[in-house]
């Protein structure tokens, strides 16, 4: 079996995809390349202490987010975990009041209460990342069956990590979404470690995504620095979820680069296995197929990044201006309004 994902020198970028137009490539580009520079500033502000509490990169998963994401309908829902950042962008929310929660200032998305793992915006369809290891794949799988119960149409996507996969509430979601055929995508970033259990240590076998087998539900293992790879079998799942033939799991190899948080045990990764990581680095290796395919010049996609890493730059500004909640504002959002 091909070792996933593939290293930039070894990936062959083949045809020119059909199913998806130019803008949609350059599009996946854009996003992806968005999220680096965010993120990036995200790292940078939380060494210069700028971000309370810790925080949680997902540099080198950008391929996963976005070719997933990009599969959806504006208006389905995303649940995902406390390393969220990526989804959030993705899903459209606005990068200033992302990084203004991330910083705890009043203008981010929930008012600067709930910081970097807990980013929620409904109104585009992020309802949520998680703090709790697996605890948001039980309440995706109810959102899931919420949407089912009122005919709404829409599909839920979970994103999570091999670690969440081996916790009980996974293997919970699995048996019930399978059984009453919710319009549930259940993503698996997996990135080869928990914390900093790699999953040849803590799992029995290599593929999470054998253990659909045993709910009777359709599963796919895809690498997970290819945005077009994921967006085809996302956009399979989201299909068949979507016509009522109930969930999938999908299994998305891909890496990290830094260490599990800000505050992770273990500090940062050893220099040679960090370099191996980044020769798999997705942005790169889809940058030189979009000059393959003749979609857009280096000097265009050169373009594409420095308009990234200024709007990082000016969002982290403009969030660090930020003022902090008021001391008053703990009581507030405490009750839901009737």
């Amino acid at each position: 079996m091909t070792l996933l994902p593939i290293p930039v020198e070894q990936a062959i970028a083949g045809l020119v995809p059909a199913d998806l137009s130019a803008a949609e490539l350059l599009a996946m580009f854009r996003l992806m390349t968005r999220i680096r520079r965010f993120e990036e500033q995200v790292v940078a502000a939380s060494l210069a202490n700028l971000v309370p509490g810790s925080t949680h990169p997902c540099i080198g998963q950008e391929a996963t987010k976005v070719g997933a994401i990009t599969a959806l309908a504006p208006d389905d829902y995303v649940i995902a975990t406390y390393r969220g950042h990526g989804e959030a962008i993705a899903k459209g929310c606005d990068p200033n009041a992302v990084m203004a929660e991330i910083m705890c200032r009043v203008t981010g998305l929930c008012s600067g209460k709930g910081g970097s793992m807990h980013l929620s915006d409904p109104e585009r369809g992020l309802l949520g990342t998680n703090g709790i290891v697996a605890g948001h794949i039980p309440m995706a799988g109810g959102v899931a069956l919420s949407c089912q119960v009122r005919k709404l149409e829409k599909v839920v996507a979970c994103f999570f990590g091999d670690g969440a996969s081996c916790e009980g509430e996974f293997f919970e979601t699995l048996n019930m979404a399978s059984l009453w055929k919710v319009p549930l995508v259940l993503v698996c970033e997996n990135n080869g470690y928990a914390i900093s259990v790699p999953t040849s240590l803590s799992q029995s076998t290599p593929d999470i995504a054998d253990r659909a087998k045993g709910f009777g539900m359709p599963s796919a293992i895809v690498d997970g620095n290819d945005p077009v790879a994921v967006w085809r079998a996302m956009r399979e799942a989201v299909h068949r979820a979507r016509s009522g033939g109930g969930p999938t799991l999908l299994e998305c190899k891909t890496v990290r680069w830094e260490r599990h948080s800000a505050l992770s045990a273990g500090g940062s990764n050893p220099d040679e296995q960090r370099e191996a990581w980044q020769r798999v680095d997705p942005l790169p290796r889809f940058r030189a197929a979009l000059v393959e395919w003749g979609v857009a010049s280096e000097a265009a996609l050169d373009g594409i990044d420095d308009d990234a890493t200024t709007e990082a730059a000016e969002v982290r500004a403009t969030a660090e201006a930020a003022p902090f909640p008021a001391a008053d504002a703990i009581f507030e959002h405490i009750f839901a309004s009737p």
